[in-house]
């Protein structure tokens, strides 16, 4: 291969790499990889109760996600002409 090609292969690969790491300096810095829900539901469901209750709650919610995609496919549904 030319120098040329070299150089700009090299050249790219630099300026992706620069900008990946900008990318995640600027993510570490605004807080997009802390997830403070994690700890506070940890502390927040510790009993099992609180744990049977959160498997309920999360049970129920996919329930009626399922009850309103279905409902929603009724309305949709038209026959063949």
């Amino acid at each position: 291969m030319s120098d040329s090609i070299m150089a700009l292969m090299l050249g790219v690969s630099t300026f992706l790499g620069a900008l990946g790491l900008i990318a995640l300096l600027w993510g570490l810095r605004s807080g997009q990889f802390d997830d403070q829900a994690k700890f506070l539901d940890g502390a927040r469901f510790d009993g099992e109760e609180e744990l049977k209750d959160a498997v309920m709650m999360e049970k129920k919610k996919k329930e009626a996600l399922e009850k309103k995609k279905k409902e929603t496919a009724k309305k949709d549904y038209r026959p063949a002409d």
